[in-house]
């Protein structure tokens, strides 16, 4: 088997048509049809199929397409670590991160590398930590940097940067603020500014919802940190947001930061790395600026 037909598996799952896979390997539709037919030969079992006038992967198919998926990935990989030994300080260096971390970590460390490596192309890809892990296991992108509660992942390797733990916010005239103790109840009360719901803060949210058998009253769901923080400053909503995201309106008075009652799920800041890719040098100065800056603003969070 070569490469040329796992490509063809891939590339026939994605668009349906030969003469598309054709297109973009270069070659002829006769070409593709021969390797499908040589692929079907090989391993005697069906992998294609017709249907409508476009060509989908049977079962079989699927199966191949698991692997044909991780080697294609992988011969991209091994081409890009042998040529980067010829220029290691050019190229395209891949970046997936949660909305926290991009936001509030990662433009001073992008900074800070693009210094020293400034023939490196940065390509950021801020998405939800749940979809940067996906990316990370289809090879899509070289490291991730994401706030998440522990997980697990056979094919990935996850390195804590810094605590990103969640806190309750208001506004500094808020009723809950002059009280000596916030329940449960007492929060859920007051109209909330709900996260997104493929953000991990909603899933923590959620769960600490669940953990307590309450509901929210109507609240406002919104998919930005800059609006949830700007919705609460107008004084009637309160939120829950990572301590991280309000440190400087914190410091500046003009949002109030306090701990979540009954809260104990913990979440932190993790750099995360397929375990089947090689990083390369300016991976692992990356890495270790990562870890510099996650050191310092742990310190900060602390005092």
């Amino acid at each position: 088997m070569n490469l040329m037909k796992l490509q063809i598996v891939e590339l026939i799952d994605r668009h349906h048509h030969m003469t598309s896979v054709a297109d973009i390997l270069g070659i002829k539709q006769p070409t593709v049809s021969f390797h499908m037919k040589s692929l079907e030969e090989e391993w005697q079992v069906p992998l294609f199929e017709s249907r409508n006038g476009k060509t989908f992967l049977t079962e079989a198919g699927q199966a191949l397409l698991h692997y044909a998926v991780k080697i294609n990935a992988l011969a991209k990989e091994s081409e890009r670590v042998v040529r980067e030994y010829d220029s290691l300080y050019r190229g395209t260096l891949h970046i997936g991160a949660s909305y926290v971390p991009a936001t509030y970590l990662l433009p001073g460390i992008l900074s800070t590398f693009s210094r020293e490596f400034p023939g490196i192309r940065i390509s950021l890809s801020v998405k939800p930590s749940s979809v940067i892990r996906d990316m990370l296991s289809r090879h899509q992108i070289d490291l991730g940097i994401i706030s998440s509660g522990p997980f697990t992942n056979p094919s990935l390797r996850a390195e804590s940067l810094c605590k990103d733990d969640l806190s309750l916010i208001s506004s500094p005239d808020h009723p809950l603020t002059i009280m000596d103790s916030v329940s449960p109840e007492q929060i859920v009360r007051s109209p909330f500014a709900l996260h997104g719901t493929e953000s991990s803060t909603r899933q923590l949210t959620d769960q600490w919802l669940e953990q307590h058998g309450l509901h929210m009253r109507s609240p406002v769901e919104l998919d930005s940190l800059e609006a949830i923080k700007q919705l609460v400053l107008f004084g009637e909503h309160v939120s829950f947001i990572s301590r991280m995201a309000v440190q400087r309106e914190q410091e500046q008075g003009t949002l109030h930061v306090m701990p979540i009652p009954g809260h104990r799920a913990s979440r932190n800041i993790y750099c995360v790395h397929n375990q089947d890719r090689l990083p390369s040098v300016q991976i692992h100065r990356f890495q270790e600026v990562l870890r510099e800056a996650g050191h310092r603003l742990e310190q900060n969070l602390v005092t």
